[in-house]
């Protein structure tokens, strides 16, 4: 029998759409399957800030930013800190991702549509030495347009290739197997689900109605990580982070399940770095859900209080934006699996931000005019209605009327004693009546505001968070909020999955967080944000190269 396809790929998110374009562009005919419904095209990426991680870019040096390919190389592998026997393809992964983003990859965007807001923010800020965790410099390009930004080109390539007969989409189908015509993986197997009208990012039935196969010379798996499978990621919780937490909230939607790693596993390829995983600190409850236990990440800037659940501040160096993972490990050691942010009006107006597309409908639509709106009309109308909706805001104008609020909140519970929660604020107010200060906190938010960026629309002027001129006083609870999967199905530089001994499969290529976005896991331990994407990209090109010059 003839092939259906040269090339199938399972999943039409970013990483998948990617390979797709690049098969296209190779003149290969594709197949393209997905469970969810063609609304849902483009997968997570759609709800994602589109956050880029770009080195001495335009962007950079217009905010007076000094950033080089071995500045930024020494930030990855110091967070990364590589040291497994399986780290090897990593390794390799993320050297070739650096050099990409410091070398063609802005450019080629560019040459596909994708522009820049000009501000880069500063993420992952680390706050420990030099070659430890963290980013020395800013480099989060948010595209302009956020995720749909992003998607945007490479929905059209691949969109104009359709109307050409090189690309076919298969939606509601639910790979259940790869097969094999003995050690080549020669195509998919599985069930087809009925048919579904429900709004993007909403849970979809399982209903089946029929089976199918489909045959091609090879089979890119694109099918994303585990985030919202809770039960998998306690299943793989690593114990350097503590105890896996009894409460989590779910930072991507219901299809983001992790089954095509068990079904590629079975086709014979190698999963490594399954304990390394990247889930947030700042979620809280979305007051208008659309997938399961949806959760918003909140995007803070360097000056709220930091609290733990019993009310003592966290250490040196876990300040908002600064350890994502060494916080999550603090958090987990306190026996609670939630903190608390303490912050200010002028704060909270300046400061915070949300992740998401659909919480920043300013950049998603392109409009300076809100934007400008935004540094200049005070609380954004996003922050602002889950300051009124959200079950995790408190707002207040004195702080016991605050604390009483939040054990309330946090189940009734006497945790937080007023004389020990107003000690802390108070010391912290103490430390901004000189210029210097022995707190770390007060010093880096003065050094943040050094940066151009932050002074502008990041970081509010250092104040007293007790003076009743800068409030009220807002609280609120952060949660855990599930992610990213920084492990997975272990690949060569050109994409290909490998065995248990190290060797290619023949046929299978796997890209995006299902390979740990390249290689099984190129950010080691840690990430230093904006690389998300990237990696998405940056595997989905070198699968669809790589199997376009393979089949024919």
């Amino acid at each position: 029998m003839a092939d259906d396809a040269d090339v199938i790929i399972v999943g039409a998110g970013l990483a998948g759409l990617v390979a797709a374009a690049e098969l296209a562009e190779a003149g290969r005919k594709t197949i393209i399957v997905d469970q969810e419904p063609e609304q849902s095209l483009g997968g997570q990426a759609f709800w994602s800030l589109g956050g880029i991680f770009l080195v001495d870019s335009p962007e950079q040096r217009r905010m007076r930013i000094r950033d080089s390919h071995d500045l930024a190389l020494e930030d990855w592998l110091g967070s990364a800190a590589f040291d497994r026997a399986e780290d090897l393809w990593p390794r390799r992964w993320a050297e070739a991702y650096v050099g990409f983003a410091a070398g063609e990859k802005r450019s080629w965007l560019k040459q596909r549509g994708l522009k820049f807001f000009p501000v880069v923010g500063w993420a992952e800020r680390g706050g420990g030495n030099a070659v430890g965790h963290g980013n020395s410099v800013p480099r989060f390009h948010i595209t302009w347009g956020t995720g749909p930004g992003v998607l945007g080109p490479f929905v059209q390539r691949v969109r104009e290739a359709e109307k050409r007969g090189l690309i076919h989409f298969k939606f509601r189908h639910r790979v259940n197997e790869l097969t094999r015509t003995g050690a080549i993986v020669d195509g998919v197997r599985g069930d087809m689900l009925a048919p579904s009208g429900i709004e993007r990012g909403r849970k979809s039935s399982r209903d089946i109605v029929g089976d199918f196969e489909l045959k091609a010379q090879a089979v890119i798996v694109a099918s994303g990580g585990i985030g919202a499978n809770h039960e998998l990621v306690r299943k793989n919780w690593p114990q350097r982070l503590g105890a896996a937490p009894r409460r989590m909230i779910t930072g991507v939607p219901d299809h983001v399940d992790g089954r095509m790693l068990a079904i590629t596993e079975q086709a014979g390829g190698s999963i490594i770095n399954r304990d390394r995983m990247w889930h947030y600190v700042e979620g809280i409850r979305n007051w208008a859900p659309i997938w399961s236990d949806h959760a918003i990440r909140i995007l803070p800037g360097p000056s709220s209080l930091w609290l733990d659940a019993p009310g003592k501040r966290l250490p040196v160096p876990l300040y908002p934006g600064f350890d994502t993972l060494g916080t999550l490990s603090h958090i987990m050691s306190t026996g609670f699996d939630y903190s608390w942010f303490i912050l200010t009006k002028q704060i909270i107006q300046k400061e915070f931000a949300l992740s998401g597309s659909e919480q920043n409908p300013d950049l998603t639509g392109k409009s300076w005019r809100q934007v400008l709106g935004r540094a200049t009309s005070g609380v954004p109308g996003p922050v602002k209605a889950f300051m009124e909706k959200g079950e995790d805001f408190i707002v207040e104008a004195e702080l016991p009327a605050l604390v009483g609020r939040m054990n309330a909140l946090a189940g009734g519970e006497p945790l937080l004693e007023l004389r020990q929660v107003e000690r802390e604020i108070r010391a912290r107010d103490r430390q901004l009546d000189n210029p210097f200060s022995k707190d770390m906190q007060i010093t880096a938010l003065r050094g943040a505001r050094a940066y151009l960026g932050d002074r502008l629309i990041r970081t509010a002027k250092p104040h007293k968070m007790l003076d009743p001129d800068n409030g009220p006083l807002i609280a609120v609870r952060l949660n855990i909020l599930t992610r990213k999967t920084l492990g997975g199905l272990q690949t060569d530089l050109d994409s290909r999955v490998l065995n248990a001994d190290g060797r290619p499969i023949e046929g299978l290529y796997a890209v995006g967080e299902v390979a740990g976005f390249g290689g099984g896991g190129m950010h080691g331990y840690a990430a230093l944000e904006g690389t998300f994407l990237g990696g998405c990209i940056f595997s989905g090109r070198s699968a669809g190269r790589a199997a376009g010059a393979s089949v024919g």
